[in-house]
């Protein structure tokens, strides 16, 4: 397996295999779209999100509704990219492993007014 200067091999260890996975499949596609010679209107977009979803997983606890949100503009920007079809897979499964988006949280109740 070739690595990229200054990737280290993951072990077991004080790692969640959820966020190895999603730090790889990101980076494996960060590749693909780089070797993507031929330009498209939302290339920085995805560049730019899967920037961000590589500093989520790199806090070690990313937000699900927020990895959903990137990869929904990832998918967005290279979509019709047939190419990077494979990588955007893998990066939608390695999203998927963190569990559904928790819904968000309905306001207080608020006391009627009379």
């Amino acid at each position: 397996m070739l690595r990229s200067v200054g990737q280290r091999r993951v072990t077991g260890e004080g790692m969640d295999p959820r966020v190895a996975e999603l730090r790889s499949a990101v980076s494996r596609l960060r590749r693909e779209l780089a070797a993507h010679r031929v330009e498209f209107a939302d290339r920085g977009i995805a560049e730019d999100e899967l920037a961000a979803l590589d500093a989520m997983a790199l806090s070690g606890a990313p937000e699900v509704r927020r990895l959903r949100r990137s990869l929904l503009l990832v998918a967005g920007s290279v979509g019709s990219v047939s190419a990077l079809a494979a990588g955007l897979a893998g990066v939608r499964r390695a999203v998927e492993l963190f569990g559904p988006p928790t819904p968000p949280t309905p306001p207080a109740p608020r006391d009627p007014v009379d």
